[in-house]
């Protein structure tokens, strides 16, 4: 059984990018494996009309048994549970080998106890893995911000916690804006549930593709708060994100040399890790192995981006 501490690792490889693909465009469906989108994320909610629940489920299903996915991290963001949909494409989705379940407007811990207990019924009952099957939860309301610790705990299954900034603003009663003024403490919020929990946190989406000024503003802000990456609605999105997620050649020669120093202390049996004189500790060596890996994954930067 997979236990929370090989579920649980955020940093084990760089989830900068979770593209949304809807459940009911077959195209893009068939095409969303090659834009190199860390995650890619089925949607059978807000993308899908009502009169197309069942055909989008049926297609997203046979998506997720496709070869060309094999080696994808597959999301998929079902209905709520208490809609007519909600249960039906859970039982779709699990029993068809989603990696990860994304269920929105997440409110309270219950909310994802009640989730975890439907995964586990649907995983015994079709054969698979009890326990393999992954919890995100999506963050919508000034309830799942105000719970957003609980949530993110709720579950050894959880890897990750998601703010969705469309509902999240009405519910406050205001609006979206560009600069994201108003989103700044739910960021936060949701950004230091994640880490209590030690998974995973996504930002919200931005919607205008055209602006691509603003989303990359909006990537710097995020990226110097903390978050692991960001949803994202169109292909056109990927290159961008993962480019600003990159570290400057300097930023990497600087953690390849903490690495070293590091993996050399340990070779010579010393406790302490030096360079240059300092002492250094195992959070700056956990982030310059962050660093790499983030470098691995996009190459580097020739300087550093200002917003």
């Amino acid at each position: 059984m997979i236990t929370a501490a090989t579920m649980r690792d955020p940093g084990a490889m760089p989830h900068r990018s979770m593209l949304f693909v809807p459940g009911s465009n077959a195209s893009m469906m068939s095409t969303a494996y090659v834009y190199g989108a860390d995650a890619i994320m089925f949607d059978l909610e807000d993308a899908v009309a009502l009169r197309e629940k069942d055909s989008a489920r049926l297609m997203v299903f046979h998506a997720l048994q496709s070869p060309v996915y094999a080696g994808t991290d597959t999301v998929v963001r079902i209905n709520p549970l208490d809609t007519p949909y909600g249960r039906d494409d859970l039982e779709a989705c699990v029993r068809a080998g989603a990696r990860t379940i994304r269920l929105p407007k997440t409110d309270s811990a219950d909310d994802i106890r009640e989730l975890e207990h439907e995964v586990e019924d649907i995983e015994r009952d079709c054969g698979r893995e009890v326990g393999s099957t992954r919890l995100m939860a999506a963050i919508e309301s000034a309830s799942g911000v105000v719970n957003a610790v609980e949530i993110a705990q709720a579950s050894p299954r959880m890897v990750s916690i998601a703010l969705a900034g469309f509902d999240y603003v009405i519910d406050l009663q205001t609006t979206r804006s560009r600069e994201g003024t108003e989103l700044f403490y739910a960021r936060c919020a949701v950004l230091h549930a994640a880490r209590v929990a030690g998974i995973a946190a996504y930002d919200v989406v931005w919607s205008d593709v055209n602006d691509e000024e603003g989303f990359l503003a909006e990537v710097e802000l995020i990226k110097r708060l903390g978050f692991n990456g960001k949803s994202l609605v169109n292909p056109r999105q990927v290159p961008l994100l993962h480019e600003a997620f990159a570290p400057t050649e300097d930023e990497l020669a600087h953690a390849q040399v903490v690495v070293a120093a590091a993996e050399k202390a340990e070779r010579d049996g010393l406790g302490v890790v030096s360079l240059g004189g300092k002492m250094i500790d195992a959070p700056i060596i956990v982030a310059a192995r962050r660093t790499i890996a983030f470098a691995d994954a996009s190459g580097v930067r020739r300087q550093e981006r200002h917003a």
